[in-house]
């Protein structure tokens, strides 16, 4: 028999398949693309259609040569290439290359990498599926067409070599319209009264004062809330109610792209890009004993939360096995599709209940792989597992004209969350910084409650908080913008532009991001917003299911896009003029007037006697995040100290350069913590990740990714804290020992 040729992308998932199949079958990578656009020109043929032309990529020679030679000795070809757009387009740029020596090719999809998954795709194999291919090149030459068209006017309005993109100039959008909201906002004082009762029979309990002669209470500042406090206490108080009722949560999903994105960042710590490398490693195999090569994921690009019947049967087995009747619901779980949900592949699951996380764990290389699979794990059980239940009790306390009210809760059945289990929060406190308790079972209407305390507690409203890359995924993903395969890819293309910055997992817009915002929100209004963009992936998807033609919604693209850019291009020199700013400094070389310009490196100061006169310097931009470092003088001249920043970094450099180099990393005036000599400074790895570390390095060894804080931890002898976020918990400070935790915006309402 004729050995028949299998092509996958990537050797790890080659391996893996070549085990399933065995010796009648070569299995070969392509190692991702095979073509791609040139980069040296636009490579699009409008006027034919938009016809893209693709040649081979550099280093890729060898690999199709040998493909075609396997072709040419074998009976069938099956391209098994990712099951998505992507792949399918990969897939019939591989078919064009060795058609000529074998063209006897099929399309397989290997939804998982499990012997059931490989050999019921092989048992229905299907040709290249055109729909999807015209769709994933639409996408790259609406992409192209806007890098190419449009990075040549920022080029004349800013600086040469910067570069726009079709969905990831939204997303930029998205950021630097939260920046903006952040930077006007302005934040208004409240106050909040908390009491605290007993009855006679009961512990001590906090309720809060939510109603004033049956109206919300309006407290703006301290001289009203005095007022209120001392009123309160002129009564006398008794439970006016109380209510119980039993409060059930269901399980959250199983898992999709954006979804595993969101939560690795929340619990893991992990950034999109890392996510979707791990997951592809889950899914295209592990090494497991005797086993070997284990695909332990299904494909991990998909919005739908779809499950397999055997998927279903198989899970609920475990769950009824492992804990009990109680813990299974009468009925599968299923869940609703999103209005945008293609449904193409199931939700992301482990593709066999065999491989119990915790049973393998000695068989990871790398805890992220493991923390990685078992939060798939986790969620894929929990989704199939019973509600969990909670006794809710609400007890309201009156006197006079006051209403005080508290709600709590407190665990009557797991459920779900036996498996997965809510990110804890802090105790003790509500999201406002509010005392509170638990609340005395036995209350009954009509009983005496003693007032023992009134407690005031100023507040602010909060600005919006900034996106991190796992709440701008959600975002993007409610808006319609992307798809599954891109998500990753749209944040670490806008970081890598240098148009925004992520510190502590928050995502900053930088002045080259809202600049370049700014020149497209102005000018392309029509192209560059949230409706657009979402409007043409809904255009790419009547692509993918036949319903409209490439050409068709290539036209409904371009025709305004070009239209818009026409209009443009005769007023960019007006444009121009508008980016550069007046200053009131005059040019010590010639007298003229000294301007704010914008060059490769960030903006500078420039005499407008330019070219006659050539003087420049250089402007700090970033003094706001480093307040510390104001009135910082030189050392070797006595010149000061301005922030600068190289492809290393951010550093201090002396004003006077080029006459005075001298240089200084960045001090957080903090002495360091383990050696008590150097200061504590910025430093980058060479991925460009921001840590902490000691100025004396190597000498000293101290490093911490996350920030230190000069604060003692009351909790133990440590001498600083370090400065953390999260979803649940907002900005805390943690001890790097104790793992104590500190509301730092709670700290100084206190002290106020």
């Amino acid at each position: 028999m004729q050995k028949s040729l299998i092509i996958v992308e990537s050797p790890s998932k080659a391996k893996t398949v070549k085990k399933y199949l065995g010796k009648d079958y070569f299995v070969e990578a392509s190692v991702g693309h095979i073509k791609n656009l040139p980069k040296s020109k636009i490579s699009v043929d409008i006027e034919a259609g938009y016809v893209p032309t693709f040649e081979l990529i550099k280093g890729k020679e060898e690999i199709v040569k040998k493909l075609c030679d396997i072709s040419s000795r074998t009976d069938k070809i099956f391209i098994a290439t990712d099951p998505d757009r992507e792949g399918e387009a990969i897939a019939y740029d591989i078919a064009e290359e060795i058609e000529k020596k074998n063209g006897n090719i099929y399309r397989v999809l290997f939804l998982e990498i499990t012997q059931w998954g490989i050999t019921k795709a092989m048992e229905n194999p299907k040709k290249i599926d055109r729909h999807l291919v015209d769709s994933q090149r639409a996408r790259r030459v609406m992409d192209r067409i806007v890098g190419y068209k449009i990075s040549p006017f920022i080029w004349k309005t800013v600086y040469y070599g910067l570069s726009a993109g079709r969905v990831q100039s939204v997303a930029l959008r998205l950021i630097c319209e939260r920046e903006d909201d952040i930077q006007q906002f302005v934040k208004v004082e409240y106050w909040s009264i908390t009491g605290e009762f007993k009855t006679a029979k009961s512990e001590p309990f906090f309720a809060k004062l939510v109603q004033v002669e049956k109206k919300d209470p309006r407290i703006p500042d301290e001289v009203t809330a005095n007022g209120y406090v001392s009123n309160i206490k002129n009564y006398s108080y008794a439970i006016s109610n109380v209510q119980k009722k039993v409060v059930k949560r269901n399980p959250p999903p199983p898992f999709i792209t954006s979804t595993l994105q969101q939560e690795a960042a929340a619990r893991l710590g992990f950034p999109a890009k890392k996510t979707m490398s791990l997951a592809q490693k889950l899914y295209e195999g592990i090494e497991i004993g005797e086993d070997g090569l284990v695909g332990l994921i299904t494909y991990m690009r998909t919005d739908s939360t779809r499950l397999s019947k055997d998927s279903i049967d198989a899970v609920r087995n475990f769950i009824y096995e492992n804990y009990g009747g109680d813990y299974l619901p009468k009925e599968p779980r299923e869940f609703k599709k999103g209005k945008s949900t293609q449904d193409a592949h199931e939700a992301i699951r482990p593709t066999t209940i065999k491989y119990n996380p915790k049973a393998i764990k000695k068989y990871f290389d790398k805890k992220e792989l493991f923390d990685l699979y078992e939060l798939i794990w986790n969620r894929f059980i929990a989704c199939q597992m019973a509600p969990a239940e909670f006794d809710q009790m609400t007890v309201e306390i009156s006197g006079g004209e006051y209403l005080f009210r508290a709600t709590g809760t407190s665990p009557k059945f797991r459920g779900f969350l036996q498996v997965y289990d809510d990110i804890k929060e802090e105790n003790g406190t509500n999201g406002d910084g509010d005392p509170t308790s638990k609340i005395p079972s036995h209350l009954h209407i009509g009983e005496s409650a003693s007032l023992l305390d009134v407690i005031p507690r100023q507040h602010f409203t909060k600005p919006p908080g900034r996106y991190t890359e796992s709440s701008l995924v959600k975002d993007l993903e409610a808006y319609g913008i992307g798809r599954p395969s891109t998500y990753a890819q749209i944040v670490s293309t806008i970081i890598d532009r240098k148009y925004v910055e992520q510190t502590d997992k928050k995502l900053y817009a930088l002045p080259l991001g809202m600049t370049v915002n700014r020149l497209l929100t102005q000018n392309f209004p029509e192209i560059f917003n949230v409706k657009f963009t979402a409007q043409m992936e809904e255009e790419l998807d009547t692509i993918a299911s036949g319903k409209r033609t490439y050409k068709k919604v290539m036209d409904d693209f371009y025709h305004p896009f070009i239209h818009a850019l026409e209009k443009v291009d005769k007023k960019t020199s007006e444009i121009k003029k508008t980016m550069v700013e007046a200053t009131d400094e005059s040019c010590e070389l010639c007298g003229k007037s000294m301007v704010i310009k914008w060059g490769r490196n960030g903006r500078f100061k420039a005499c407008t006697g330019y070219p006659a006169c050539k003087n420049t310097k250089p402007l700090d931009e970033d003094v706001t995040r480093h307040e510390h470092l104001e009135n910082l003088k030189c050392e070797k001249c006595g010149g000061d100290m301005i922030m600068r920043s190289s492809r290393f970094g951010s550093f201090l450099g002396c004003s006077n350069y080029p006459n005075c180099t001298n240089t200084q990393p960045i001090s957080m005036a903090m002495k360091c913590p383990k050696c008590k000599e150097g200061n504590t400074i910025e430093r980058q790895t060479k991925r460009k990740r921001i840590f902490y570390g000691c100025s004396r390095y190597p000498e000293c060894d101290f490093a911490s990714w996350a920030k230190p804080i000069d604060q003692a931890c009351e909790v133990c002898s440590s001498s600083y804290m370090v400065e953390k976020s999260s979803q649940k918990l907002g900005t805390y400070l943690e001890c790097p020992n104790c793992k104590a935790k500190v509301n730092p915006i709670q700290q100084e309402a206190e002290a106020v």
